[in-house]
């Protein structure tokens, strides 16, 4: 069988127009067929581009020059966007930014859900969509002498300077350079990933959007360093408020941020925020929604399609630190919820006790697992909720539900793609949806949350 040969080279130079968007906001053009995806370009635009890598099904290009500009295109506020990783469409307007999503929305439930009469709602997104973000973790490095911190390059380990960063909080945003210039000056050494050695690995920051509370963790290399003491204090001074410092160990040659070794610094090891009327408690090392302007829209939402009674019996799979089990649990008669990580158990038994909710309950385990022996105990849900991680739900669960048969699942998604195939198998096992919200939960990126209402037939 001979070898295909592909329209395109390597190096090579075309003039192209560009047809459509990815779900990574890169610009298509098709030669003969044969897909080239193109940062920075949008459909309705023709321009000259450079192919930069080549393979069987698709290539890579840059533009060259654009001969003409998409009226959704604008100018980036940040001066490093084309550099930093952090951000996918800043060049796009936000009504062009939310039109796309819902775009990538209604193809993938098309093509990998074959739901063609679903009922799609246009996406939900910011009246101001930007710092936005209530957390931020940046690697730290030298440039010149100094500390620098910043997001990495695309594709690379190479730290892009930063002052600012307009998804992220104020409030974070200023603590880390602050921080980031009291190491400075105690000649605190960053963390080298080639030699494994120095000592200041990332900076995070954490702050309560509703509360105010604020929260640094500096992940190191080691539990003892030269000036740690005087570095608490200096940060104490010119933050006399914050609510906690928090050192991380991370002595592992990983791109995992956080290690296992976490102490308290200064203050307290939690400090809390709240979506809606729901208080919570967030550690160094818990998961908690980063947008929760945003969150409650979307917890909102999983309420309203629940449509709960008070009679209800709910169960939340992949319940996290409890976050949709305990707005669930504001009108439900009692709500279980499974998580296969042991912290965001504890987590959620704290967040439960904290509101004074005691008609929840949760349980660690594999949620294909322990709903099943729930069931053969004779807990039954009326509606089942699912939040699962970008990978979709497992294979096992879906099969859970189709034998369970709750007259109602709300799931809850972070990829409409692994939502879409999972939707096809819930169809396919007697269940109908009845409408998907999408939400937009990550400005400027592109990601796009969904929740999704399906009735058993």
């Amino acid at each position: 069988m001979s070898k295909r040969v592909l329209p395109v080279e390597k190096n090579q130079f075309l003039e192209v127009e560009f047809i459509d968007l990815t779900h990574e906001g890169h610009g298509v053009a098709k030669v003969e067929g044969y897909p080239i995806f193109v940062p920075n370009a949008l459909p309705g635009e023709k321009a000259t581009i450079k192919v930069i890598k080549t393979s069987k099904g698709y290539a890579f290009g840059k533009v060259v020059e654009l001969q003409n500009q998409s009226p959704v295109r604008v100018e980036p506020v940040c001066s490093i966007y084309n550099q930093c990783g952090g951000c996918q469409t800043q060049h796009i307007s936000y009504e062009g930014q939310l039109d796309a999503k819902y775009k990538q929305v209604t193809e993938v439930m098309k093509r990998i859900g074959k739901l063609e009469d679903v009922v799609i709602h246009p996406v939900l997104g910011m009246e101001n969509p930007w710092s936005y973000r209530n957390k931020a973790q940046v690697p730290v490095g030298e440039l010149e002498g100094g500390l620098v911190v910043g997001f990495y390059q695309k594709r690379s380990h190479e730290i892009i300077p930063m002052n600012e960063c307009f998804i992220q909080g104020k409030e974070n945003d200023e603590m880390i350079q602050d921080v980031k210039d009291i190491c400075d000056e105690l000649k605190i050494e960053p963390y080298n990933e080639q030699t494994h050695k120095g000592i200041l690995r990332h900076i995070m920051a954490r702050y309560g959007h509703f509360t105010n509370e604020s929260m640094l963790v500096l992940v190191t290399n080691k539990v003892n360093f030269p000036k740690k003491d005087e570095l608490v204090s200096k940060i104490v001074e010119k933050y006399p408020n914050i609510t906690s410092i928090i050192q991380n160990v991370n002595n592992e040659k990983t791109n995992v941020i956080l290690g296992n070794q976490t102490f308290v610094l200064f203050g307290s090891e939690t400090i809390k925020d709240k979506i809606g009327d729901i208080t919570f408690e967030i550690s160094a090392r818990s998961f908690y929604q980063v947008n929760p302007t945003q969150t409650k829209v979307l917890y909102d939402k999983a309420l309203e399609y629940a449509n709960l009674n008070g009679n209800e019996t709910v169960i939340d799979a992949y319940c996290g630190i409890g976050s949709i089990s305990l707005f669930l649990a504001q009108k439900a008669k009692k709500v279980y919820g499974v998580e296969i990580v042991p912290e965001a158990i504890e987590d959620a038994k704290r967040n439960a006790t904290i509101n004074q909710m005691t008609n929840v309950e949760f349980e660690v385990g594999k949620a294909e697992e322990v709903i099943p022996n729930w069931y053969k105990q004779g807990i039954k849900a009326e509606v089942l909720v699912v939040d699962p991680p970008r990978k979709g739900c497992d294979e096992a669960l879906l099969n859970t539900i189709i034998d369970m048969k709750p007259s109602k699942v709300v799931y809850v998604s972070c990829n409409p793609s692994t939502l879409a195939r999972d939707l096809r198998v819930l169809e396919d096992g007697g269940y109908e949806t009845v409408q998907i919200q999408p939400v937009d939960m990550f400005p400027h990126t592109s990601h796009v949350e969904c929740c999704a209402l399906l009735i058993l037939k």
